[in-house]
């Protein structure tokens, strides 16, 4: 468990009149009336109906070539490290990433915009005065890859089978999702509980379009090894079960023409390939069979990028801006156990975790330490709460720690010896608050339990990291293990929350909606599959959750994430991380780019595209 670079704003063009409109979002006024070619949560919109396509692509980009590559992140039930099944929208078995681009949605994302997204399938969408109620209108060419005409009747079914059986990450965001109907063969109406956000609809019209035909003769609840009927600008090509997949561009794709859809697609063909090992894929991707590499690895990143073809040029090392919230990287605590309850007994292993020596003598300097849930945003909470956040805050004072009305609570700073005395004297107080005791060296639980804990790993580049810091907590009392399991062992530990303490790190959009319920809301820690890894149950937190989701303005939203995160922190549910404001990618030099990435995601395998001229020279043409 993948940044500050301002949007640009073009001059748009309304009415076939050049406006002065540079840097000024499409009018809310023509954003919310009937028949729209957009939605935003917030009511603006950059691009107008008329629009080419995204700023950010290369429209004339040449079509051609592959990328290989190991997947850089993943969704619902996908694994990166192998694979059984190629349904990827439920919780059973593990899929490969990427198969979202299989499929197509009714409107997609601008990568540029924090929330707004453009018609693909729908051409347009209308709502009803109370807004409870959104019919979208489908393109009559949308079809699927056996050429029958994808229907209303097929986006009413997708959604409805997602909301009875989709992966809990979905099943539980769109649950205020109470209805879709075909109104005919063109016209789907959404019907919403009235309790929905505004991120919902867009999150509605975000999701996978299923073949009701296809379905409807195939368990969509089971795994299977048949690549599904799907409709998007992929489908699943040559693969090996757990070694790799090729996803083969479809050339008669019937949207490739639309704005949403120019410049984008490019490569013939995406090659994900699958290793249990990250230094395995590293020696690959020197050998030249993969092509593209976004390095996770500060050691790797700053020692290891040194062989011939680096040298020589052929390999590139580069840094793009992230301009996303970078969220959550830490070791989640599993307080669904018992000896995690205390919040004391949670911050005093935090003591133990000695950032400053790691990050000069295992990451280079090359991160800064992580503190808040909503790192690298205007999310964060810093310093005292202002009066905004303390009006939130107040109705739950006597449910809180103190520490949430103080200043935000901020990671242990070390001396950067590796064994600071004065942190772990500090760990040593709170765990005899907390009730632990001493039995010679090992501390004893107040339950009369020894004090273990076991980090639960998929891969063994982590140990080096975690091993310093069981030496630490060795020197508290604390038995503490690192556990390597095969990825599919691994995610059905996660699924079920069967671990002690597990590392994950959470990329959060700029615009909150129901999804964040998945990662700390209580009906969530009682859910298997779902986000919330740390079991959070709190009736603040949720309160502060529904805030932020249905906060009436962006500043209101920033404004509960601040008092959210300000909760969270202080109720020690992990031990921080590290991040970084940037991609840190390796790659042979045979790729086009855009000059400038969009700034809340890094589409490198939708709007790159493959270089002849650039390969010729790198002797990997073809």
């Amino acid at each position: 468990m993948k940044q500050r670079l301002p949007s640009r704003r073009t001059v748009l063009k309304l009415g076939g009149a050049a406006a002065a409109a540079g840097l000024l979002p499409f009018p809310a006024s023509l954003a919310q009336t009937g028949g729209r070619h957009g939605m935003s949560v917030f009511g603006e919109l950059k691009y107008p109906p008329e629009f080419a396509a995204f700023d950010y692509v290369n429209q004339q980009a040449p079509k051609g070539g592959r990328m290989v590559y190991t997947a850089p992140s993943w969704a619902y039930n996908q694994n990166p490290q192998t694979f059984n099944t190629f349904n990827s929208f439920i919780l059973k078995g593990d899929a490969p990433p990427r198969m979202e681009l299989c499929f197509d949605t009714l409107m997609v994302r601008a990568l540029d915009e924090p929330d707004a997204v453009y018609g693909l399938v729908a051409e347009s969408v209308e709502k009803s005065e109370d807004e409870n109620r959104y019919t979208f209108t489908i393109r009559p060419e949308a079809r699927f890859h056996n050429e029958k005409p994808l229907t209303a009747e097929d986006v009413a079914f997708s959604l409805m089978t997602l909301k009875q059986d989709g992966h809990p990450l979905i099943r539980q965001t769109i649950e205020e999702m109470a209805d879709a109907v075909a109104l005919d063969e063109r016209r789907v109406r959404v019907t919403f509980s009235g309790k929905q956000s505004r991120q919902l609809p867009m999150t509605i019209a975000g999701l996978p379009i299923l073949s009701k035909d296809y379905y409807t003769r195939y368990d969509f609840t089971q795994s299977t090894l048949t690549p599904p009927v799907s409709s998007g600008p992929y489908r699943v090509g040559d693969y090996e079960v757990g070694r790799y997949i090729e996803y083969e561009r479809v050339e008669d794709w019937w949207a490739k023409d639309l704005p949403v859809s120019r410049g984008h697609y490019n490569f013939d063909v995406l090659r994900l390939e699958f290793f249990r090992d990250r230094q395995v894929a590293f020696e690959a991707f020197k050998k030249g069979t993969m092509t593209f590499r976004e390095e996770f690895t500060s050691k790797t990143w700053a020692t290891e990028y040194n062989f011939p073809a680096v040298q020589d040029g052929r390999v590139k090392q580069s840094e793009f801006p992230d301009g996303r919230p970078s969220g959550a990287q830490g070791w989640f605590f599993n307080t669904r156990r018992e000896k995690f309850s205390d919040p004391r007994v949670r911050a005093a292993i935090g003591f133990a975790f000695d950032f400053e020596w790691s990050n000069k003598n295992l990451f280079f300097d090359l991160y800064t330490r992580t503190e808040s849930f909503f790192e690298n945003s205007t999310m964060k909470a810093e310093g005292e709460p202002g009066p905004e956040e303390l009006a939130l805050l107040e109705p739950y004072r006597e449910s809180l720690p103190e520490a949430v009305f103080g200043s935000a609570v901020q990671a242990p700073v070390s001396d950067g010896s590796g064994q600071d005395r004065n942190l772990l004297r500090k760990a040593d107080s709170l765990f005899r608050e907390a009730g632990l005791t001493r039995n010679g060296r090992q501390l004893i639980l107040p339950s009369g339990e020894p004090l273990t804990i076991e980090f639960l790993s998929n891969s063994p580049s982590f140990e080096r990291v975690v091993l310093p810091y069981i030496n630490n907590l060795k020197l508290l009392g604390v038995t503490a293990n690192f556990r390597l399991v095969d990825p599919s062992q691994y995610q059905a530990r996660i699924n079920e929350y069967d671990f002690d303490v597990v590392s994950r790190r959470y990329s959060l959009a700029p615009t909150l909606g129901e999804s964040i319920r998945q990662f700390w809301g209580s009906k969530a820690a009682g859910t298997p599959g779902s986000n919330n890894l740390a079991g959070i149950s709190h009736p603040a937190i949720d309160a502060l959750i529904e805030k932020a989701i249905f906060a009436e303005t962006r500043d209101e939203m920033e404004i509960a994430a601040r008092a959210l995160d300000r909760c969270l922190r202080a109720g020690y549910y992990w031990v921080p991380h590290w991040y970084k404001p940037t991609h840190t990618v390796a790659m042979w030099d045979i790729f086009g780019m855009p000059p400038e990435p969009p700034r809340y995601d890094f589409p490198v395998e939708t709007t790159w595209w493959f270089d002849e001229e650039k390969a010729a020279a790198a002797g990997k043409a073809g």
